[in-house]
C-alpha cells in the first residue's frame, strides 16, 4: 500500500469518528455548556495521550528542540481556531457553522494549490470540488442568514489550514500523539478559563449525565480521529485531507438516522452521490491518471 493510500484510509477513519462529534455534543449539552463540554473532553483526552506516550515511551520526544515552533505554531493557530468558533456559535446557528467551516477547502486550495507550490492533478481537482458541493448541499440550513458569528467561524475556516500546516510540519518531529498531547496541555487553560467566565457553573448532577458523552467526545473525537488526521496529513496533502472531510456529514447523516431517529432530508439524500463521486475521483491511482 502506498503512502498516498494510507494517508486516505486514515482519512476515512478520522472522518468516521469525527461524524460522531455533533450527535455527541448535542447530548452532552443538553447538560453542560459547549465551552465545559470542549473543555471536560479535552481533559479525558490528555488523559490518554499522556497514557499512550508513557506506554511507547514517547517523553523523549519533548526532548527535540526543532520540533518546538512548529509545535507553538500548531497550540497557537488551533487554539485560535476553538475560540473563533466557540465565541461565533453564540451568534449563529450550527447549520451555518458547518458550511462555513468546512469552507477550509477553498482556503487550503487556495493556500497550498494557487499561492503555494503543492501540485494536485487536475481529476483529484475536479473530485474536490465536486465532494465539496456535495458536502455543502448536505449541510447547509433551508434558512441562511449571515451575522458577525459566521464572520467569526469564517476566520476560524481561514486558519484552519494554517494549524494543519504546522501540525503537518510537527509529525516530521515527533509523534501523533505528542503533538495532540503538547496542544492540549497549553490550549486547555485557555477553554477552562473561557468557560468560566463566559457560561453558568456546571453542577454536579449535570456533569455527571453528560459524562458518558464527553467521555466519547475525548477518546473517539480528540484522540482517535485527531491521530487518525495527523496520520493523513503526514501522508497526503492538506488540500487533499481537506476535501475528504466531505465524507463526514455522510456518516453524521446515517449515525443520526440511526441514534438519534433523525430522517434526513430528500435534498441531503441527493448532496450524497457528488460526495461519493468526488471521493472516487479524489482517492483514484495516480497511474491510473497518467
Amino acid at each position: 500500500m502506498t503512502k498516498e493510500r494510507e494517508g486516505e484510509w486514515f482519512m476515512v477513519g478520522s472522518a468516521l469518528f469525527e461524524s460522531w462529534f455533533p450527535i455527541f455534543s448535542i447530548s452532552a449539552m443538553a447538560y453542560v455548556g459547549a465551552l465545559h463540554t470542549y473543555a471536560y473532553s479535552l481533559v479525558v483526552a490528555l488523559f490518554f495521550f499522556l497514557l499512550i506516550m508513557y506506554r511507547r515511551e514517547r517523553f523523549g520526544e519533548l526532548r527535540n528542540t526543532q520540533a518546538y515552533p512548529d509545535l507553538l505554531w500548531t497550540t497557537f493557530w488551533i487554539t485560535a481556531l476553538f475560540v473563533l468558533v466557540f465565541i461565533g456559535m453564540r451568534y449563529t446557528t450550527a447549520g451555518n457553522m458547518a458550511v462555513i467551516i468546512f469552507l477550509q477547502l477553498f482556503f487550503s486550495y487556495l493556500y497550498f494549490n494557487v499561492f503555494g507550490k503543492e501540485e494536485m492533478y487536475r481529476v483529484h481537482l475536479w473530485g474536490a470540488l465536486i465532494m465539496g458541493i456535495g458536502a455543502i448541499v448536505i449541510l447547509i440550513p433551508e434558512d441562511i442568514s449571515f451575522n458577525r458569528g459566521d464572520l467569526l467561524i469564517l476566520a476560524a475556516a481561514a486558519i484552519s489550514p494554517l494549524a494543519n500546516l504546522y501540525q503537518k510540519r510537527a509529525r516530521n518531529h515527533c509523534s501523533s500523539e505528542t503533538v495532540l498531547a503538547f496542544r492540549t496541555v497549553v490550549g486547555l487553560p485557555v477553554v477552562a478559563i473561557m468557560a468560566w467566565f463566559l457560561e453558568p457553573a456546571v453542577s454536579m448532577e449535570m456533569l455527571k449525565k453528560a459524562l458518558p458523552y464527553i467521555f466519547l467526545i475525548g477518546t473517539l473525537v480528540y484522540v482517535g480521529s485527531k491521530i487518525l488526521w495527523i496520520e493523513a496529513l503526514h501522508r497526503t496533502s492538506i488540500t487533499k485531507v481537506s476535501a475528504m472531510l466531505g465524507l463526514m456529514p455522510v456518516m453524521t447523516l446515517i449515525f443520526a438516522y440511526l441514534y438519534l431517529g433523525e430522517v434526513p432530508q430528500l435534498r441531503q439524500l441527493f448532496g450524497i452521490i457528488p460526495v461519493l463521486v468526488g471521493g472516487y475521483l479524489l482517492t483514484r491511482p495516480l497511474t491510473s491518471i497518467k
